[in-house]
């Protein structure tokens, strides 16, 4: 393995870390504001599945704003890479969640913050290894946009969310203890 194949890892496994836990306390922030408008922009909100794609997708830009100073040099496919894993993050809660939503018949908190983790490990584990690869620069530019347009979709769906269930805020959460 190459040196700075080692520091991807390493920048990785960090980043792991921070989205499980910055995210996790990112659920807490936007009460602890007062209900801070600014800090709606990338705080859950609600209960819905949508608010709650913004903690992978918030915690993950505030590392990625760090981590980008470490690795710029090291890779070609820095926002590509970040995006393909936090679309695939967002992918793996919304269809974890909705099936066992649809045979349990019921949320539960416990199993929420689980999918959240794992989603976590794989929007970490795809974007080193995209990282690790060689693509064309325009495909980069590309991730970056795309990656600015989640934010943006972030920012509008919040304060205008459209009528549909990912957007609706759930109503019963269970505990398992």
């Amino acid at each position: 393995m190459f040196k700075s194949e080692s520091t991807i890892n390493k920048w990785h496994i960090a980043g792991f870390f921070w989205i499980v836990i910055v995210g996790s306390l990112l659920h807490f922030v936007y009460e602890w504001s007062g209900e801070s408008s600014i800090v709606a922009f990338f705080s859950p909100i609600n209960e819905s599945v949508w608010e709650h794609l913004k903690l992978g997708y918030f915690s993950l830009t505030f590392f990625t704003i760090i981590e980008y100073w470490y690795l710029k040099d090291k890779t070609k496919n820095y926002a590509l890479a970040k995006t393909v894993g936090i679309i695939d993050m967002s992918i793996f809660i919304v269809v974890v969640h909705y099936t066992y939503k649809l045979i349990f018949k019921d949320s539960n908190v416990v199993v929420d913050i689980v999918i959240f983790i794992i989603g976590a490990f794989i929007c970490q584990l795809l974007s080193s290894r995209i990282m690790k690869k060689n693509r064309p620069r325009f495909i980069n530019i590309l991730g970056f946009f795309l990656y600015i347009i989640i934010g943006i979709l972030f920012l509008i769906f919040t304060f205008s969310p459209p009528n549909l269930p990912i957007f609706e805020e759930a109503m019963i959460i269970n505990y398992v203890f």
